[in-house]
């Protein structure tokens, strides 16, 4: 798995964390984590993609 699939594997499971919490403050957490590990994920992506743009 490359690091961008495990950072999207871990944004699913905090967005399903999210939508299972019954706490407001938890499912506002999960969900500022699911969206920050989303970008992370789309900036190795990048970054991998400027470093090496044959590939």
């Amino acid at each position: 798995m490359t690091q961008p699939e495990k950072l999207r594997a871990d944004a699913a499971e905090c967005a399903l964390i999210r939508d299972l919490a019954t706490d407001r403050d938890k499912r506002e957490l999960f969900a500022r984590l699911a969206e920050h590990l989303s970008s992370l994920a789309a900036e190795v992506e990048r970054a991998a993609r400027d470093r090496h743009p044959s590939r």
